[in-house]
């Protein structure tokens, strides 16, 4: 009908006049233009209501945050007016001018790292802090002529160090990969690394090239010559990395990099295509921002570093190449624990790059040894120095002139500590050097023999046995990145608290670096320790670990009867509030994990209990799971919870 017809007229006009509005404001701005919308109808039932002591609370708590965001998060390029960490503008008057330059330098680097920060955040995706940067090498366009390693890896240039392992490829004279199965798969990895490490000023990505042959390449075939010495070659590298690169040529190496974000887990799991099992893994030197649970490490990084040697009866200088090894107490060499860079085999023995008549020579050349653990306390790092001729009769008659160690472990059972280690450099027979039983008593470094009363010169080193120390030096460094080895004597004694249970109470007061306290039960100190770890975590700087303890929550932890200590303890403390004011306001702050620790040791009670029970039929099972799922609904401690529903949710989970 007609009027049908208008109205479907109006319709169609209406729909083809429908405005679309998008606010030009940024989603946040529109997200806080809402919540304070909502809190202005807030307020106005609170003041009619009278209730200002409410007002007045939350008007204080928005005015210390808006205090805090302006000082310290603003930048406008502007004058910096140094503060307190109240925000209050520091008195020139009042403070020392040591205190001010501090003060100034402490808020230009965290505006600076604020500012990175933001900048990294805007970039990437985050997974649990870590991310990856995959390297792949397409071919190597040097004429080298000989067989080489390359060896490649992260660099920061502004701290003069690698950050990362190598990756190593063995390439062949005759430009193709040793592996011939890896052409086209020459992949790697460089994990670990975290938001830390990307705010670095500068990441260089280097790539070290060492011939493996002849002395001198210039040496021609008339004369038998030495083969299979590792040499020199070059050096080539991006020194200022952006992570992203397609593919290109750099000084010789092909290479291409990208930047995954994830841990070596994540990524295999969404990029199958770039990284998968065969993908060599390059980890970081140190360990990464977060460590999971599960993640068992137990690699200790050495670094040949610098070395003096005398010429003795040479009229030039030696030609000294370094092999190192590691023995047990009982003189057994520890076969494939050497690892020279990701994507290699362990070996047995490592030899150092040879500097051509050079008195001090510069190695820099970092290995992996990873070691059982339960070898360690036994073991110790053997360098052994040689000098290596040109010609092949003649280096074979070059005995060891020289040898350098160090135990792993120390004499308190700590590992070795990290850094810089200057070796004393034993000279002897050559069989002698050869017996681990004839210095292993000796001090194996400078500081050791200055502790033993001795000197590095004099008549008094007689003494020292069949060995006498050399005026050459050596110097090495060391770097432990392992989950069970422990530098901290404080942590040791922790950690082996069931060989002395009465020091268990010293050792948790020494760790938490609580000074004077009262000594207290084993049970108070459990959980004020527990606290302590989960306040930790509560602060925001660290809140990048939370996912950790979720994941140890959820499992790997396993005690059963936790629950009953950790409520008590908190009753006690509420009850006591007047008294353990300090203790109950760490407590609240952790009050989320505490909970979460109560709940799933419940829980694990339960499990153990109905199976002890039921037994482990299958109709068993049916009625395990069936009372499993109303016993905890029915927990009297989740009463006390603040959300009930998320902690259902939790046990549910954790249930199944």
């Amino acid at each position: 009908p007609a009027s049908l017809r208008k109205v479907g007229k109006t319709l169609h006009s209406i729909t083809l006049h429908f405005e679309t509005i998008i606010p030009t404001e940024l989603p946040l701005v529109q997200e806080v233009t809402t919540t304070l919308r909502e809190w202005a109808t807030i307020w106005r039932e609170l003041y009619f209501k009278e209730n200002y002591l409410q007002i007045t609370s939350y008007l204080k708590m928005l005015m210390d945050r808006l205090s805090f965001q302006i000082t310290f998060l603003v930048y406008l390029d502007l004058d910096l007016v140094v503060r307190d960490e109240d925000g209050n503008i520091l008195d020139p008057e009042q403070a020392s001018t040591i205190n001010l330059f501090r003060a100034h330098e402490a808020a230009s680097k965290q505006i600076q790292d604020r500012i990175q920060e933001e900048k990294v955040g805007k970039d990437m995706c985050i997974y649990t802090n870590n991310k990856s940067n995959k390297v792949v090498l397409y071919n190597v366009v040097c004429k080298i002529g000989e067989d080489a390693e390359v060896l490649m890896s992260l660099y920061d240039p502004v701290e003069s160090r690698f950050i990362s392992e190598n990756y190593l490829v063995r390439w062949s004279s005759s430009g193709l990969p040793k592996d011939i199965d890896r052409l086209n798969n020459l992949r790697s990895v460089f994990t670990d690394l975290g938001s830390k490490d990307l705010k670095r000023e500068k990441i260089s990505f280097v790539c070290q090239i060492v011939r493996v042959g002849r002395m001198e390449l210039r040496d021609n075939n008339t004369r038998k010559l030495t083969s299979g010495l590792r040499r020199p070659f070059g050096v080539a590298g991006i020194y200022k990395l952006c992570f992203n690169f397609p593919d290109f040529i750099l000084s010789g190496l092909w290479v291409t990099l990208k930047l995954l974000p994830g841990d070596i887990h994540q990524i295999r799991k969404d990029f199958p295509h770039l990284v998968d099992r065969s993908t060599a893994v390059a980890r970081k030197m140190g360990f990464p921002e977060i460590i999971m649970p599960g993640d068992v490490r137990n690699d200790i990084y050495v670094t040949l570093v610098q070395g003096d040697f005398d010429k003795g009866s040479k009229t030039t200088p030696k030609n000294v190449e370094v092999t190192m090894s590691v023995y047990d107490e009982d003189g057994k060499r520890l076969e494939n624990v050497i690892f020279p860079g990701a994507g290699d085999e362990g070996i047995s023995e490592y030899k150092s790059v040879i500097y051509y008549q050079v008195k001090q020579p510069r190695w820099f050349e970092t290995v992996k040894v990873a070691i059982p653990i339960e070898d360690v306390n036994r073991s110790h790092l053997r360098f052994t120095f040689r000098h290596r001729s040109s010609q092949d009769s003649k280096d074979k008659s070059e005995k060891i002139f020289a040898l350098a160690f160090v135990k792993l472990m120390r004499y308190d059972g700590t590992t070795l500590r990290d850094g810089e280690h200057d070796l004393l450099v034993y000279k002897a027979e050559a069989k002698k050097l050869e017996d681990s039983t004839t210095y292993l008593n000796l001090p194996a470094t400078k500081m050791e023999l200055e502790e033993k009363g001795y000197t590095s010169t004099g008549k008094s080193l007689q003494s020292l046995g069949c060995c006498s120390i050399s005026k050459d030096s050596f110097q090495i460094s060391t770097l432990v990145c392992s989950t069970k080895l422990t530098q901290n004597v404080d942590l040791l004694g922790l950690l082996k608290w069931r060989s002395n249970t009465s020091l268990l109470q010293q050792n948790l007061r020494q760790l938490m670096k609580v000074d004077g306290e009262e000594v207290v039960k084993v049970l108070l100190q459990l959980y004020y320790l527990t606290v302590f770890i989960i306040g930790l975590i509560a602060d925001r700087k660290f809140q990048h670990f939370n996912p950790v303890l979720e994941t140890y929550i959820r499992k790997h932890f396993s005690a059963t009867l936790a629950y009953t200590k950790l409520a008590t303890v908190l009753k006690n403390y509420v009850e006591n509030a007047e008294k353990l004011t300090e203790q109950l306001f760490k407590a609240m702050k952790a009050l989320e994990y505490i909970f979460k620790f109560i709940v799933r040791s419940r829980v694990l009670f339960n499990q153990i209990a109905l199976e002890w029970l039921f037994g482990a039929s299958c109709f068993s099972q049916y009625i395990f799971y069936f009372f499993s799922t109303q016993i905890i609904s029915h927990i009297s401690l989740l009463n006390y919870l603040p959300v009930r529903g998320s902690c259902n949710v939790l046990c549910q989970k954790s249930l199944s």
